[in-house]
């Protein structure tokens, strides 16, 4: 409980402080340097991909609650496409820049709510949960506990991504060039691909489609795990 409580501590303090503004300038669209512009690039890959998986079904019809919202990359777009979006995050900063970001961007923003909340502190039912680059913040054990409290407020979808554990990727954190220094980010934490899909079908999902995006700086396995019949 305590290494948990000292990640959460760490990772709010970071994206409330210097974490905020160096963020805020990736997911932006202002002039960044070639590894933010590298880092935003793949970021969004991962936000083209699970909006395309969802656009499959009928966004209208669906309640969604975006679990790490950031300052809204997912989902302010989403919400244009007509979904009921909870939108979360961890960090009152982030949560206030999506805030803004959705007031310019939407017309109406009625079906878009965001909240200051930590992860596991949610409650609630949605249809589809989705939960995209912040496992990489908690080592594996605290990330499967998410897992299950995500699940358990998932009716039918959970969409997760997590910076994958393979051999390459393990040597290039090891020489610096996977990511920034303990000066620049929080802890990162990468996944066996085995471990989140186990965790998975243990909590009554089974994986219907994956993805990998892969640019030189950012790495991220998307998964989309349905309930199981």
């Amino acid at each position: 409980m305590t290494n948990t409580l000292d990640d959460k501590a760490i990772v709010k303090d970071y994206f409330n402080a210097t974490g905020f503004d160096r963020w805020r300038r990736i997911y932006g669209d202002g002039e960044v340097n070639k590894v933010q512009k590298d880092i935003r690039i793949g970021h969004q890959q991962t936000i083209d991909t699970v909006i395309g998986w969802l656009e499959d079904d009928n966004l209208p019809n669906l309640s969604i609650c975006d679990a790490g919202c950031g300052v809204g990359s997912l989902s302010i777009p989403l919400a244009k496409a007509g979904a009921t979006i909870f939108a979360s995050d961890i960090s009152e900063k982030m949560v206030t820049e999506a805030k803004e970001r959705a007031a310019k961007e939407l017309a109406d923003t009625g079906k878009l709510t965001f909240a200051v909340q930590d992860l596991e502190a949610l409650t609630g039912q949605y249809h589809t949960v989705i939960c995209l680059d912040v496992l990489i913040h908690y080592p594996t054990e605290e990330a499967l506990g998410m897992i299950k409290h995500l699940g358990s407020l998932a009716q039918s979808r959970l969409i997760l991504s997590f910076a994958p554990k393979t051999c390459l990727l393990t040597i290039l954190k090891k020489i610096g060039q996977f990511f920034p220094g303990p000066s620049k980010t929080t802890r990162a934490y990468q996944h066996k691909e085995k471990t989140i899909i186990a965790a998975l079908n243990e909590n009554g999902f089974k994986i219907e489609r994956t993805s990998m995006t892969s640019t030189r700086f950012y790495f991220s396995r998307i998964l989309e795990a349905v309930r199981s019949e």
